[in-house]
């Protein structure tokens, strides 16, 4: 079990961790904005208990990564996880991305996990691809309006910006049904704190206004889907049924009720299914 840093083309030292053993199947987890590695755990630990390698990163200006000025965009991103990828030179890895992760994970496989044999399937999860933003190509997106609010709310007080997120829409802990875990919300507010504003401010442009159909429609190889059907941040009809339109070899799975950060409130029910499709 180990973590440490590699260091990109661009001189960011980017955070990573590596639990398990080594000649195991790799399992490479790509967390949602503003968080870090540590939004896996629950993952990272069902997979590491059933023997694969499992590993994780902090984005850039996220977690423990450097908090650089620069770079805060898809193609870094992907690049960046490229560079972790080489340096612990995973083959035949199984990527899984949340959300912003999820763009990341679109754009790593479309660009450098294919070619070079690096990539056996993907998974995106409340995933943002193919495009956020409402235009008119995609007008079941989201107004520009509403990601201008998350600028402002971010710049003005950050720290009550992520706590309204983490206790409100995230989790769907504003439902009247919910049964909010303060301790979740309080993990979520850590992990985003860790990381800096340049980066989470200039993050809300990469993922909401990066078109990634291009991305999705070069994955060739077998991809899983997956969402809740009360996701408040990334509507699954703009987001996951779009992504099974455009892959070539796609596999679609919605579930009834669940959030965004489905991840955490239902593992129960997400980690066996992703094991499933690992394995299958």
């Amino acid at each position: 079990m180990t973590s440490g840093f590699v260091k990109t083309k661009d001189g960011t030292e980017i955070y990573y961790k590596d639990w398990g053993p080594k000649n195991g199947q790799p399992i490479v987890f790509h967390h949602g904005w503003p968080l870090s590695s540590d939004d896996w755990d629950a993952q990272m630990l069902f997979f590491f208990n059933k023997d694969y390698r499992v590993v994780a990163h902090d984005r850039r200006g996220h977690g423990r990564s450097s908090q650089v000025d620069t770079g805060h965009d898809i193609d870094h991103y992907a690049s960046d996880a490229s560079a972790v990828a080489e340096h612990l030179d995973l083959r035949n890895a199984v990527h899984i991305g949340h959300s912003t992760g999820g763009g990341e994970v679109a754009r790593y496989v479309a660009k450098f996990g294919q070619p070079q044999g690096r990539v056996a399937k993907a998974v995106l999860v409340a995933a943002i691809p193919p495009l956020m933003l409402k235009t008119d190509a995609t007008p079941g997106g989201t107004p520009i309006e509403v990601f201008d609010g998350f600028r402002q709310a971010l710049a003005a007080n950050r720290a009550q910006f992520f706590l309204d997120v983490a206790s409100g829409p995230f989790y769907g802990f504003n439902r009247p049904d919910a049964k909010v875990s303060p301790a979740v919300v309080q993990n979520w507010w850590r992990q985003g704190m860790e990381g800096s504003a340049l980066a989470h401010y200039a993050g809300i442009k990469a993922f909401s206004e990066t078109d990634q159909t291009e991305d999705l429609k070069a994955i060739t190889v077998p991809t899983l889907v997956l969402a809740g059907d009360d996701d408040q941040i990334v509507p699954y009809k703009n987001g996951a049924e779009l992504q099974a339109k455009y892959l070539k070899n796609a596999t679609l799975k919605i579930y009834p009720g669940f959030p965004h950060g489905m991840l955490t409130t239902h593992a129960d029910v997400i980690n066996p299914d992703l094991l499933a499709f690992i394995k299958a």
